[in-house]
């Protein structure tokens, strides 16, 4: 009998293999050239929950992407499912386009009371298609629509969207219609210095741009940022720097748009990443976590901002009402379980010992987040510079390494440099051992392979 089991699991892992196999060969030749991330993570996902993916070959990966932070409770939590399957038994309808309904009214409910005091008390929602850079279209419209002005303040770094706006308000946009500004960091400052210095002159250099007559940016319509920056390479802005750019706005009667596409639902260590300065900003834009999994997406702006003529921003599917389900069971777990606040002193961990590998491995040049959102530069050791230059191949080489090791993480940065951790707000204190172990085990397997390869040069 042993040997026909022995036999038979022989013949499900062969089988298994082929089936992943298979599906990964006919997706590149069916598929769109612009994947994305099924280039760098060729797994086959069947089975899912909370931080661990199982694939179609049996492997198990603990998955630090979280479908790009959307996951905050992680994959198929118990509330997010229940939420759902209440929707599908009751017999609701699923499509209802902008029509008032009882699982809309109640997510709109939730939604308001998560929202910073300021914006609560005086909000209007607007929803929009289901992906977020919809929403920032929306935001850009409404904006423009209100002022009657069209140029638009963005920062270097920036990533708002692929649609047509949203772009050209994103790091490597050329459109003439926004103009860009120095986005403040402590590693690569744009004015060589950093720090508190850094973010002030930043400040000064957009105060320059607005009141200078010949700077060539007329009275904009809005400011968009991020409260950290993302695909930037996990950035978190200055407090003071964000306090500086309300007062700013406000004071030149200029609306600030806040994108917290990413960083809302506490995955910055607060509900919402504006609340670490305390602004409260004129427009919100909120996607990925929001949905609880399932696309959604809204603008949430002041009421007075409020002059959208009916249909002026509309979609076929902004009326989801599964996702809006989904979000509400969402929003009220993580403010029940005061998850925001757990998110926060994980995030202190597992910066503290991502630090204390620095510390071991001298590719690491700098790491930094917020909350989990947590971001790892990879340099180049043998140059001279300071800070180093970017080391894409590297942080590329850990990403393979991790996945070698059951291990999801991002990439991110301007060269792609940047190892990103987006864990599950739900992650527990030995899932996070088991991350940080993989992790410091990938980064020392190509460090020394870097190293390996160094010598064996220098001995040629």
């Amino acid at each position: 009998m042993a040997g026909v089991s022995t036999a038979r699991a022989a013949r499900v892992a062969r089988e298994a293999g082929s089936a992943h196999e298979g599906i990964l060969r006919r997706q590149p030749a069916r598929e769109s050239a612009a994947r994305t991330y099924a280039r760098a993570l060729p797994i086959v996902p069947v089975r899912a929950r909370g931080l661990t993916i199982e694939g179609v070959d049996g492997r198990r990966y603990l998955d630090c992407l979280s479908g790009a932070g959307t996951l905050a409770l992680g994959h198929n939590h118990p509330v997010v499912l229940e939420a759902i399957r209440k929707v599908l038994d009751s017999g609701a309808p699923l499509h209802v386009l902008d029509l008032a309904t009882p699982v809309k009214d109640a997510f709109v409910t939730e939604l308001f009371h998560t929202l910073p005091p300021g914006l609560a008390d005086h909000a209007r929602v607007q929803f929009c298609g289901p992906a977020g850079t919809d929403a920032v279209e929306a935001a850009l419209k409404l904006v423009r629509a209100a002022t009657g002005r069209t140029v638009l303040l963005a920062f270097t770094g920036a990533y708002h969207g692929m649609t047509a706006g949203a772009p050209a308000a994103s790091g490597d946009a050329s459109d003439i219609r926004v103009a860009r500004l120095p986005y403040p960091q402590d590693y690569r400052c744009p004015f060589g210095v950093g720090g508190t210095r850094g973010a002030q002159l930043a400040a000064r250099w957009t105060e320059s741009v607005l009141d200078d007559p010949k700077s060539g940016v007329p009275h904009p319509a809005g400011m968009i940022l991020e409260p950290v920056q993302g695909e930037g390479g996990v950035l978190p802005a200055p407090e003071a720097w964000l306090r500086g750019m309300r007062q700013i706005t406000a004071a030149r009667s200029i609306p600030l748009i806040a994108d917290e596409i990413q960083t809302g639902v506490g995955r910055t260590g607060a509900f919402w990443a504006v609340e670490h300065s305390g602004i409260t900003p004129d427009v919100m834009v909120l996607s990925k976590a929001i949905g609880g999994s399932l696309p959604l997406a809204v603008l949430v702006y002041r009421d007075d901002l409020d002059i959208w003529e009916p249909g002026a921003h509309a979609g076929t599917f902004r009326g989801n009402q599964l996702a809006m389900a989904a979000g509400t069971a969402t929003l009220a777990y993580v403010r029940d379980n005061h998850l925001a606040e757990r998110a926060a002193t994980l995030g202190t961990r597992i910066l503290t010992q991502l630090r204390a590998l620095a510390q071991e491995f001298p590719c690491i040049g700098d790491v930094r987040g917020r909350g989990l959102m947590i971001g790892v530069e990879l340099v180049d050791t043998e140059a001279d510079d300071s800070p180093p230059p970017a080391a894409p191949e590297l942080a590329a080489a850990v990403q393979r390494e991790c996945l070698k090791r059951g291990l999801i993480i991002e990439l991110g940065g301007r060269h792609t440099s940047v190892v990103r951790l987006l864990p599950p707000l739900t992650i527990t204190d030995e899932q996070v051992s088991a991350v940080l172990d993989r992790l410091a085990d990938a980064i020392e397997a190509v460090a020394c392979g870097q190293a390996g390869r160094l010598t064996s040069i220098h001995e040629r």
